[in-house]
């Protein structure tokens, strides 16, 4: 009963330590990647709640990067504690059997193998997915932002502009072409119009219109003549403007059965399924599905830490290097899994051959001891 409730505490402290370093390394990763995300309220006048709603959702895409890597922190940063403080040592006087250590190591890698799977396979698509329609469903809330004193922008689609000078939302100088019939009833016959320019001295922004004063509009035709219209106030609806925001969801943001569906049977839903894209398709697909067999793994290679002997083998350095080396293949080889069915059949195979081979060998290290006693 007394061991029933140790091996509950190590249980609960193990998974405690692995939940606190992924959510560390998951919010610092999240830090840096939002500055990157920025760009949707500078660049494409995104509202700041669909900034934070993106950046919040793109968190579980980074999350299951950092579970291998926080499982082995979690699992040898636990190990080398309790060596430290004889804990184990008492285990084993009492004469609880290492094995049934590390088997409690592997019941709590079973458990993150299948956390893994639930967040790499369902919660990860849906939310990057999630993610990629809140762009697609919300406009952009301004149009002040995209703009910056005397750097060309092409935030929007076929919409290309630029200022000479910003001071609030007043601007001077402002050139705008626009080649993507997002400016109407600029001239009489829009039809034959393929571009419209717009050059004015001064306009003043609010939210989606543009007020610009003593200007020029040069409409271009399609038969290669020019139409210019000079205005002294102009008033331009911006609503129609699309950004250039990726809104198609990629690979990493469909769902797994979609992907599953393309090996399955011939399936050409939404063009995901293309020959040319079934190469890119595998290697998302192991990701999600293979790599989180390789967790149990890592119990194994920390479990060396259990030995009595003390070999160059089987120190805290020398595990630390095995299992990191496990982590580095798996980010390594995945990547090339698409171009080589030979390496993709290692990969896939490669788990539950090194977890027996890990298994047996400290089975007969734990008897050797056992017989030397």
């Amino acid at each position: 009963m007394l061991q029933n409730k140790i091996y509950q505490n190590f249980y609960i402290e193990i998974l405690k330590t692995f939940f606190v370093i992924l959510f560390g390394l998951s919010v610092i990763a999240l830090t840096v990647r939002a500055v990157n995300f920025l760009d949707l309220i500078v660049d494409s006048g995104y509202p700041v709640i669909t900034y934070f709603a993106y950046s919040f959702l793109n968190l579980f895409g980074l999350a299951p990067k950092f579970v291998p890597l926080s499982f082995l922190l979690a699992i040898i940063l636990f190990i080398i504690k309790h060596i430290g403080d004889s804990e184990f040592i008492i285990l084993w006087t009492s004469g609880e059997k290492k094995i049934t250590v590390v088997n409690l190591f592997l019941t709590i890698g079973t458990s993150v193998l299948i956390f893994y799977l639930i967040l790499s396979t369902i919660l990860t698509p849906i939310a990057l997915n999630k993610s990629r329609q809140l762009l697609n469903n919300d406009k952009f809330n301004s149009f002040l932002p995209t703009i910056k004193s005397q750097q060309f922008s092409d935030s929007f689609k076929g919409f290309t502009f630029i200022v000479e000078k910003k001071i609030n939302n007043e601007i001077e100088n402002i050139f705008l072409h626009d080649e993507g019939d997002n400016l109407k009833n600029l001239t009489s016959n829009t039809s034959n119009v393929s571009s419209n320019t717009i050059i004015a001295k001064k306009g003043v922004v609010k939210e989606k219109r543009i007020f610009l004063l003593n200007g020029h509009i040069i409409s271009s035709k399609k038969n290669k003549t020019n139409e210019v219209i000079k205005f002294e106030q102009l008033n331009i609806d911006l609503t129609n403007l699309t950004t250039t925001t990726i809104k198609k969801p990629k690979i990493q943001e469909t769902s797994t059965l979609k992907l599953l569906s393309c090996f399955v049977v011939n399936n050409n839903v939404k063009n995901i399924c293309r020959d040319d894209l079934k190469k890119e398709i595998i290697p998302v697909l192991l990701r999600r599905i293979i790599l989180p067999f390789y967790i149990p793994i890592i119990s194994l290679i920390c479990s060396f830490l259990l030995i009595t002997n003390k070999k160059i083998y089987n120190n805290k350095i020398s595990v630390f290097i095995y299992s990191f080396t496990i982590l580095l293949f798996t980010e390594l080889a995945i990547r090339y899994t698409g171009l080589n069915y030979f390496l993709r059949l290692i990969y896939i195979l490669s788990p539950f051959i090194i977890f027996l081979c890990l298994y047996f060998f400290l089975i007969f290290q734990f008897k050797k001891e056992t017989k030397k006693l």
